[in-house]
């Protein structure tokens, strides 16, 4: 058994085809100054022939390479998603037979938006049992696949990409990087959000995800701070699932996060990409060397179910 673990790097993939408010405009009612006020988004990427597994594994293969392992080093392949068309073989087993990873633990988790923390948890308690050695963790979705483009409420909102961490074990005797996870659900409300039937589209009742979003998950941030022994005050970083630059507003101020505290809004550029939301924020923070490394950031992930989760993460 280890300590804990740590994610050692990041790595992340879009699509090239970009969809602006205006490209949106021309074919539903809609306009970019509505788009950017109601959600803070000005563009999205769409992919084409790039399926869910493509695109997990290009955002894998970067992460690995940047990591200073070998594909013979990883022996768990996560991968939270909730667009992959194929129900089998899932997802994770596709990413590690084009990376060349023999014989590892693979699976997919949805929990929709929420999957990367999920996924980010599981692979954290499998390393602290001795299960695993090293773990990639990947958020891949392709929403346009099932997003309705005549569909104004929901047209807006969605983007494809994905973004992928890899784990490693702590030792004992060493501080762990990748803090309890807090999660949960509301269950009861799991409705309001859902992607159902054989050829589904997004239906979302979004005043109600609003309210739930902004009035909720705050307490649920700070307790996975604490859960982590890190004050909210001691963040360097806080990455939010990407939904809507209110909501992330909205949450901000109930944490009481000063502006020295770095709060991506990549959804401007990117949209709501689910799963992929957290690890594309966090993937472009540590490219671009805005947060510094072993710094403490928050990670909470919030949607479809109605689920959440989080922890603290030390910057790799």
């Amino acid at each position: 058994m280890t300590a804990g673990s740590r994610i050692v790097a990041m790595g992340h993939y879009q699509p090239s085809r970009v969809v602006t408010n205006d490209d949106l405009a021309s074919t539903i009612d809609t306009n970019d100054a509505w788009i950017k006020d109601r959600v803070g988004i000005a563009e999205r990427r769409i992919a084409g022939s790039e399926t869910v597994a493509d695109m997990a594994t290009y955002a894998a293969e970067k992460a690995l390479a940047n990591s200073g392992l070998s594909a013979a080093d990883i022996d768990m392949v996560v991968v939270a998603t909730c667009t992959s068309i194929d129900r089998c073989p899932n997802v994770a087993t596709r990413v590690a037979a084009k990376l060349g990873i023999a014989a590892p633990a693979a699976f997919d988790l949805n929990t929709a938006c929420s999957g990367f923390s999920y996924a980010v948890g599981t692979a954290d308690h499998a390393i602290r049992a001795g299960a695993a050695r090293n773990a990639i963790v990947i958020g891949a979705e392709k929403l346009s696949d099932v997003t309705d483009w005549t569909d104004r409420s929901t047209a807006v909102l969605f983007g494809d990409a994905a973004g992928a961490a890899v784990l490693t074990g702590v030792p004992d005797g060493e501080e762990p990087g990748v803090g309890p996870v807090l999660w949960g659900s509301a269950p009861d409300k799991g409705d309001v959000l859902k992607i159902e039937g054989w050829q589904p589209y997004i239906h979302q009742e979004g005043q109600i995800v609003f309210r739930w979003a902004t009035t909720a998950l705050a307490p649920f941030a700070r307790q996975a701070c604490e859960k982590a022994g890190v004050d909210v005050s001691e963040l360097a970083a806080f990455v939010p699932h990407q939904a809507n630059a209110r909501i992330i507003d909205g949450i901000v101020k109930r944490l009481g996060l000063g502006p020295d505290v770095v709060v991506p809004k990549d959804l401007a550029v990117s949209g709501n990409t689910s799963a992929a939301s957290i690890p594309l924020a966090l993937s472009k923070l540590v490219e671009r060397r805005e947060v510094p490394a072993g710094a403490p950031v928050l990670l909470f992930g919030f949607g479809g179910g109605l689920t959440y989760a989080g922890q603290v993460v030390r910057c790799p």
